[in-house]
């Protein structure tokens, strides 16, 4: 039985990694990285109160009085994450913007453990830990590093801008600042290209990629914290989705008034694989899987299996061009960084 929870960590982290990337194509079904956030928290909110009503944990819903306001805002994390792997996907490559999460997961959560925030309980730093935390950076460095030395087909010359368009401004977040779409919110990379990374600059996606990595462990905590409130893993995954679908409604909604991003196209969605509907129920199964195997096999063998199976699906992804990613071979040094990130993740988890 331990080794099937084992294997079933393992299988969590990988569906994290398929989750992002199959958000992709429903992104480009409804022409907005904020849409399509939206609908796939959506779905997953439905899939895990559907699963509430199924175990008889629905009645957990009802709050008893007295729990702080915020132990209800673990979901705010999750439009964040889910909407920057829609953004750096196409444009790091999974494995590298998994990598990315990755570090900011592993640095997130050793803050929580050395100053025992958000009822997590102290932990020392050990040599153990501080190795881990260099291996982890020496191989997201090592990976974004191999990134540049992937060469990709050569592109036909743009055209040149006309005044209209050199006018026009464009938003960091892969939307226009007057409705239109570029960047996440284009049509797809054909295989063996991929979307150079503009907008924010490089240093700014890597920078996003770290800070939503950094959210889930803060989350984890949070929800951990509700969850001894109302004694009900079920029921604390469905408040935590029904507040990120909240979040990311009202964000939509912000931003379709400003004229920020465009408004989502419902017709895409028959053009779309079947598959791209398959994130709502990755992220649910995830969640699930997560409170219900940290109370079997321990918090440190969870988060080093979930991470370890994160890396490996992102690095298969990116190999094989898989879910109409682009192709980003795997040499010898972003092998080296996947290593060293596994190893490294591993480390401090386990130390």
């Amino acid at each position: 039985m331990h080794s099937l929870f084992l294997a079933a960590a393992l299988l969590a982290g990988c569906l994290l990694a398929v989750q992002a990337s199959v958000n992709l194509q429903l992104n480009k079904a409804v022409g907005t990285p904020y849409g399509a956030s939206t609908l796939q928290l959506g779905v997953a909110t439905a899939v895990l109160a559907l699963l509430a009503v199924t175990v008889g944990a629905i009645g957990a819903l009802h709050l008893p009085p007295g729990i702080p306001f915020w132990h209800l805002l673990g979901g705010l994390a999750s439009p964040l994450y889910i909407t920057s792997g829609i953004l750096l996907f196409p444009r790091l490559g999974a494995l590298a913007a998994a990598g990315l999460f990755v570090t900011g997961q592993m640095f997130a959560s050793l803050g929580l453990d050395l100053f025992g925030l958000l009822g997590v309980a102290p932990k020392p730093l050990s040599a153990g830990i501080a190795l881990g935390a260099l291996a982890v950076l020496a191989g997201i460095t090592v990976v974004i590093r191999g990134q540049n030395l992937i060469r990709t087909p050569a592109r036909a010359p743009a055209p040149a801008p006309t005044p209209a368009r050199a006018a026009s401004g464009t938003l960091g977040g892969g939307v226009s600042g007057r409705g239109g779409s570029t960047g996440a919110g284009a049509p797809a990379a054909t295989a063996g290209t991929a979307p150079r990374p503009g907008g924010l600059g490089r240093s700014g996606w890597v920078l996003l990629g770290v800070v939503a990595g950094a959210v889930l462990p803060v989350q984890g905590a949070v929800n951990a914290l509700l969850r001894r409130e109302i004694h009900q893993p079920v029921a604390t995954a469905v408040i935590s989705f029904v507040v990120a679908t909240i979040t990311i409604a009202v964000v939509l909604a912000a931003l379709l008034a400003l004229g920020r991003t465009p408004r989502p196209r419902l017709g895409g969605l028959r053009t779309m694989p079947w598959w791209g509907w398959l994130g709502g129920g990755c992220a649910a199964v995830y969640v699930t899987a997560t409170f219900t195997l940290i109370p079997a096999i321990g918090a440190a063998a969870t988060v080093a299996l979930t991470v370890t199976g994160q890396q490996l699906a992102s690095a298969v992804i990116d190999h094989h061009g898989l879910l109409r990613l682009p192709r980003r071979p795997l040499t010898a040094a972003r092998l080296a960084g996947l290593a060293l990130l596994i190893a490294g993740s591993v480390l401090v988890q386990l130390a």
